[in-house]
């Protein structure tokens, strides 16, 4: 459990980062995307056309947007890699938790029939004890009997 606690604890603030860094980038690429469109409303050739410079600065800033889709996509590998390995983490501590559970289990089995063989062990002393008790006691008043009858 405390693997566990220490497992989160320290992937927290490397999630928290992760996910202000995916943001932060995905901010980017929605600015990149906004002058993308300006870029492709932008036209000044002759009578209001698109000049090849206008495409060209069009395609750097679909290039651009591009290589950030593709920054963002190897966050999200490397941040589903991070959550692979807390899950990971997290099986096998309840993994060894629940071994560890099973094996307090069974010794407490093992002692539960243990200490049964004893109140078995004691019961029967008891009986043992009453019968003798009992056969003292009936010979006794026999004997008290006889003893009385005969003064």
């Amino acid at each position: 459990m405390k693997k566990l606690i220490l497992v989160f604890m320290l992937f927290s603030p490397l999630c928290l980062f992760a996910q202000a860094k995916l943001d932060k980038m995905v901010n980017e690429r929605n600015s990149l995307h906004q002058q993308w469109r300006t870029s492709e409303n932008k036209k000044t050739g002759i009578f209001g056309n698109r000049t090849k410079k206008d495409m060209v600065e069009t395609n750097d800033w679909m290039e651009r947007i591009i290589q950030k889709d593709n920054q963002i996509m190897d966050e999200l590998k490397l941040m589903s890699e991070i959550e692979k390995t807390e899950i990971t983490y997290e099986k096998n501590d309840y993994k060894f938790i629940s071994q560890k559970q099973e094996r307090e289990i069974t010794q407490l089995k093992r002692a539960l029939t243990e200490k049964e063989e004893v109140v078995n062990e004691k019961k029967s002393d008891k009986r043992v004890y009453e019968w003798t008790t009992l056969i003292f006691f009936l010979s006794t008043v026999v004997l008290g009997y006889k003893f009385f009858k005969r003064k």
